[in-house]
């Protein structure tokens, strides 16, 4: 029977030999491993961290541990070392925090730093409170992602924006204001449509080479886009022809708006290789009908810049046929 007891005691001491190994291994490994761990206990205290934890908050071991969490964060507040935190009150923003801290038992989230660095964070709250905390550096993959986000925009833009002027190209502008009458309609609001056309373009192109003629659909281009409401829709339709939509826009505002943009334009200098240049627009207005589709409006549009171009240029036509709301 002793011997029996002796050798559970052997074997107990040899088990309690191995974890202190292991556990020392595994404390080694820890401390050199480019992933950060820390543990919090219950109240929220740091009770021990590896220096790659504490590298993401540029405080000393000796200042760091023992530290409530809720200071740690305010540390890096008013020091602006370590997390960025976006807010003006820090207790307002910790009130937030602790909402999400702990409301499950793990939860994965990323933060970035001050000095541009991004981290992936783990929490995994034990049963008893305390919580376990890791960090991973994924700077690298989130400035990867930020490059193929940024080249998934850029192709989007030129997608939808029409290379020479930088406005709505006509699949964009089309598309929009589809979308625009739907919502008129529905709301039963009053809309307006122009088409705007370059008076004697192709003479443009002809005396002054197309380089000119391309300078000249930038600046207009620019001036009606610096005119016009930010919520209205300006797009390029092809060629020297323009189109802008105008919601919540009766008739009276139309015109107002229309010959507005006709004196704009013949009033600016155009100056093309230090030539000055006259422009001048004609314009053709189409109001909503019962059950207006941008088909209709562009017709009706049309037809009123016909009239326009062959009654002397430089004017603005409302296709009287519309519905006046």
């Amino acid at each position: 029977m002793l011997s029996t007891i002796a050798l559970l005691s052997v074997r107990f001491c040899c088990m309690k030999n191995s974890f202190k190994y292991y556990a020392e291994k595994l404390a080694a490994f820890a401390d050199v491993s480019r992933d950060g761990y820390a543990i919090l206990t219950a109240d929220d205290r740091l009770l021990c961290a590896n220096r790659a934890f504490m590298d993401v908050f540029f405080v000393e071991e000796s200042k760091l541990i023992g530290q409530y969490f809720s200071d740690i964060m305010r540390n890096a507040f008013h020091t602006s070392k370590g997390p960025r935190i976006d807010a003006d009150n820090i207790d307002a923003w910790l009130n937030r925090v602790q909402q999400l801290r702990r409301s499950r038992d793990f939860r994965l989230f990323e933060v970035d730093l001050v000095d541009g660095r991004w981290f992936l964070f783990s929490e995994q709250t034990m049963p008893d409170g305390e919580m376990l905390l890791q960090t991973k550096d994924i700077t690298k993959q989130k400035i990867m992602e930020q490059h193929l986000n940024e080249h998934a925009r850029r192709l989007t833009d030129l997608a939808l924006t029409d290379e020479l002027t930088q406005i709505a190209n006509r699949r964009s502008f089309v598309a929009s204001v589809q979308s625009e009458i739907t919502r008129c309609s529905r709301q039963l609001c009053a809309m307006a449509f122009f088409l705007l056309d370059i008076d004697h373009f192709k003479t443009i192109n002809d005396t002054y080479g197309h380089q000119a003629g391309d300078a000249v659909l930038r600046q207009l281009a620019a001036l009606v886009k610096r005119t016009l409401r930010e919520y209205d829709i300006f797009g390029r339709i092809g060629g020297e022809e323009f189109g802008v939509f105008l919601s919540q826009t009766n008739r009276e505002t139309a015109e107002e708006v229309a010959e507005r943009l006709r004196q704009l334009i013949a009033h600016e200098a155009f100056f093309i290789d230090g030539r000055e240049l006259n422009i001048t627009l004609s314009i053709g207005i189409a109001l909503a009908r019962d059950k207006t589709s941008f088909e209709q409006l562009y017709a009706d549009a049309d037809a009123a810049l016909y009239q326009a171009k062959h009654s002397g240029r430089n004017k603005v036509i409302v296709a009287e046929y519309c519905i006046i709301l």
